[in-house]
């Protein structure tokens, strides 16, 4: 599988993951405090090619994604659940210990993030959804964001997420649905 855009990821073996599981250029971030002249070359790598972000699922994965947003308009993000970024051993959680199968599923599934999206789905409807307090919760969320591919975020960010991703209600409403099914059926 031939990517096109320029995939930036966080370091050494997150390019060997991603190129063991499909054909593409990568940009290393080399950690969290990405500097300037690496924000120009993701900035180069938009306007003539596209990027896609795809860190890991974890604080400083977030934190980079973040910057990355705010510097650079445009990128598509890719996300895969902690779940399937643990390492065999259980020790270290990242890009690098994702199957080329689960990489090659998160780039099919890369989406645009945008700012300025359309709010719709209210911090009511999700206090409503039971998705920012109370018991189970963090798992609704870990939920909702593998149903919409959104990637899991916690209670403060999830608001911000879905309107970046320009969930729709009815999107919204029907993930739902299936993690009330799911929980009626446990």
């Amino acid at each position: 599988m031939k990517i096109k855009e320029v995939i930036v990821v966080e370091g050494k073996d997150d390019t060997t993951a991603i190129k063991n599981a499909v054909n593409a250029d990568t940009i290393e971030t080399n950690g969290s405090a990405i500097n300037m002249d690496t924000i120009e070359m993701i900035r180069k790598a938009q306007e003539t090619r596209g990027v896609i972000v795809f860190t890991d699922p974890d604080f400083p994965g977030e934190k980079i994604r973040k910057t990355i947003a705010e510097q650079v308009a445009g990128c598509k993000h890719a996300f895969i659940s902690k779940e399937k970024a643990v390492a065999k051993s259980g020790r270290g959680l990242g890009v690098e210990h994702a199957t080329p199968e689960t990489i090659r599923e998160a780039l099919k599934d890369a989406q645009f993030m945008d700012e300025k999206a359309k709010e719709e789905i209210t911090r009511e409807d999700l206090l409503d959804a039971g998705l920012i307090a109370g018991e189970g919760a963090k798992d609704r969320r870990e939920k909702l964001g593998k149903i919409l591919k959104i990637g899991y975020t916690n209670g403060k960010q999830l608001h911000k997420r879905l309107m970046m991703f320009q969930i729709s209600v009815g999107d919204f409403a029907q993930a739902m649905n299936v993690i009330r099914q799911e929980e009626e059926n446990a």
